[in-house]
């Protein structure tokens, strides 16, 4: 077979000027190619060199000192004892759950002052503020205030008051039902955030103090026992309520009646905070003509916390006129021979298992028109 040689062949297949071009397109495609695999794979290189070259620089010369604004990333014991604010946005079982949380550790990491936590519990203004606020002049840090009212109610005080910013995350409360017990836990957990809160007492907008701080304060502070009634009675108004579908939780035997105006010490309040089993009970069926908050805590207290418990209130009042509601007195009632009668009025009760004629050191219910003449009185007769 014969062969071409190359030039015959050059002259027998001519090459083109377009496959010149195409051939000439594509090296140079190559040849930018490889020319951008070089930089890249340089880059690289000095990337990771100057980064590791750098990273041990920063290692032994920092360049920049970090720093921590600890008011607002940190963790601290401070912030962890007390808010420093009583707005929030946690549910109620939020809260609860959070309010119940009890140290294993007995003592304190911190300098812990007990002390006497006030829960106003009103329907809106608080009429005798003046009054409280002479009875608290004088002993900040031995007390706290906490007010639940309608939830867009604005307290209406001075920046300087003992009342300002004290109202807590309220919701709706209505007479004679559980939303009652509600806004009493709602007030309890609230004050149980600030571990220094040791005695909680529950008061209405009604209540005036008949004794001065240093006589409250030292009354609480020291007292083996809570200040709740929790009696058992015979009659419509007592075992009367009582609900069978209670049982076996809650027996007859075990149901018990007492005033709504409390006062506990911490250990009993994390624990009424934290039940729910009972709790759901009387929602279930303590329903209109049972009214829980003469109920729910005096029977849950009798059934697990009784030897805690002094069976009686602190706070006076007057059923003799009889009805569904207490006494009320304005302005015309306010003397000191009244006051004085309150504070000495016979009545004998035990206090750490001694006899005591001091027994009730607040008083209810008075009207907004007592204000004046009470105010003329505290020095006098009530020692504030």
């Amino acid at each position: 077979m014969w062969k071409l040689t190359r030039n015959e062949e050059e002259d027998y297949f001519p090459s083109s000027p377009r496959k010149d071009w195409s051939i000439g397109l594509m090296k140079f495609v190559l040849v930018l190619g490889i020319l951008m695999m070089g930089v890249v794979l340089g880059l690289c290189l000095s990337s990771t060199f100057t980064h590791d070259f750098n990273s041990r620089t920063e290692l032994f010369f920092p360049s920049t000192m970090y720093s921590t604004n600890c008011d607002k990333d940190c963790l601290s014991i401070k912030s962890f004892l007390g808010p420093k604010h009583l707005k929030h946005s946690m549910t109620d079982d939020e809260l609860f759950w959070r309010a119940s949380l009890v140290p294993q550790m007995e003592e304190y990491p911190f300098n812990r002052v007990p002390k006497v936590a006030f829960l106003f519990l009103t329907r809106g203004p608080l009429p005798f503020v003046p009054l409280w606020e002479r009875f608290f002049k004088g002993h900040k840090g031995l007390y706290s205030i906490y007010v639940h009212t309608f939830p867009d109610y604005k307290l209406n005080v001075n920046e300087d008051s003992a009342f300002y910013g004290r109202l807590i995350p309220s919701k709706e409360v209505y007479w004679g039902s559980i939303t009652l017990v509600d806004a009493e836990k709602r007030l309890l957990a609230n004050a149980l955030l600030d571990f220094s809160n040791e005695r909680f007492v529950l008061l209405s907008e009604s209540c005036i103090p008949i004794y001065d701080f240093p006589t409250v304060y030292e009354y609480l502070i020291n007292s083996a026992h809570s200040f709740v009634d929790s009696y058992d009675v015979d009659t419509p108004q007592g075992r009367g309520r009582y609900n069978r579908r209670m049982a076996p939780h809650i027996q007859l035997y075990q149901w018990r009646k007492g005033s709504e105006w409390f006062e506990l010490k911490r250990e009993l309040a994390v624990n009424i905070v934290a039940d729910n089993n009972y709790y759901y009970i009387f929602r279930k069926y303590c329903k209109p003509s049972c009214y829980p908050d003469e109920h729910y805590i005096p029977t849950y207290l009798n059934m697990f916390h009784g030897a805690l418990n002094a069976n009686r209130s602190i706070t006076w009042v007057d059923w003799s006129r009889g009805g569904p509601h207490p006494a009320s007195y304005g302005a015309p009632s306010i003397t000191a021979g009244f006051i004085k009668a309150l504070r000495n009025n016979g009545t004998l009760c035990m206090y750490n298992s001694r006899s005591s004629s001091i027994c009730f050191l607040f008083a209810r219910k008075f009207a907004p028109s007592a204000l004046a003449p009470l105010m003329n009185l505290t020095s006098e007769v009530m020692g504030f």
